[in-house]
């Protein structure tokens, strides 16, 4: 099944449906955030992720999560995700994809398909240095916003900074505490991008992070006038780390 991902809201009772009788149906959506606005008002899915992700926090009559959401942040990662879903025939799996067009995140070395491929444990990181002063928390296209803001962050404060791409909290969450602490260290100011409600990402934040993201929705203009408006470019969330660290 295929829609624009607004419209998950209609399916509530198929998706809980294939939930409860464990059948791996997948479910693909797209237009996935604010940035739909040229299609009205009425098509920006805001608190839609964070709907859809608590089903993920169900578990089925096996005792497993009911749900596996998948938000990739690219098209490796969209790859990944479609083999993810292949892969789980015991669940229904919800692939949540962008309308716009996103760069591919640099490979950290030659492949960015095998890198990408960490995507599986439900989190990773895309960008890594030692001893990072700040840890930048996303998923979908806005990994790439965090892309580019690292970029300034890096060039014009001299920050060391790590990226986390956080394609399914649910999948994380299921790895060893090892694991998420290296993806994730709770001694590292950590700060969360999303284009919905800043829930998605404040689990993974913690109380001592920082998470921007969107508690409004209904405003209809281009892709990138909403962009600018709303904060959501490199430069505006290089601004806002900045602000965070000051706190921390």
């Amino acid at each position: 099944m295929a829609t624009f991902f607004v419209f998950s809201d209609y399916m509530k009772p198929a998706i809980r449906l294939s939930g409860i009788q464990e059948l791996g149906v997948k479910f693909v959506w797209t237009h996935d955030a604010f940035r739909v606005g040229e299609d009205g008002p009425t098509h920006q899915p805001v608190e839609q992720e964070a709907q859809i992700r608590l089903l993920e926090k169900l578990k089925n009559h096996s005792g497993k999560p009911s749900f596996l959401a998948l938000r990739p942040a690219d098209s490796a990662e969209t790859s990944v995700a479609w083999k993810m879903a292949l892969e789980n025939t015991n669940t229904p799996t919800g692939l949540i994809l962008s309308r716009q067009g996103i760069k591919d995140i640099p490979a950290k070395g030659g492949s960015r398909y095998q890198e990408a491929l960490a995507a599986e444990k439900g989190g990773y990181l895309v960008k890594e240095v030692e001893n990072p002063d700040v840890v930048l928390i996303a998923n979908g296209s806005e990994v790439a916003t965090l892309i580019e803001a690292a970029k300034l962050l890096e060039e014009n404060e001299n920050l060391k900074v790590n990226i986390a791409s956080v394609i399914s909290e649910g999948v994380f969450r299921l790895q060893s505490k090892e694991y998420q602490d290296s993806v994730i260290p709770k001694n590292k100011p950590l700060f969360g991008l999303t284009a919905g409600l800043p829930v998605n990402l404040e689990g993974l934040v913690g109380d001592k992070g920082k998470v921007f993201g969107l508690e409004h929705f209904g405003y209809s203009a281009p892709a990138t006038v909403l962009d600018d408006k709303f904060g959501f470019t490199g430069d505006k969330v290089s601004q806002q780390v900045l602000a965070y660290l000051k706190t921390v």
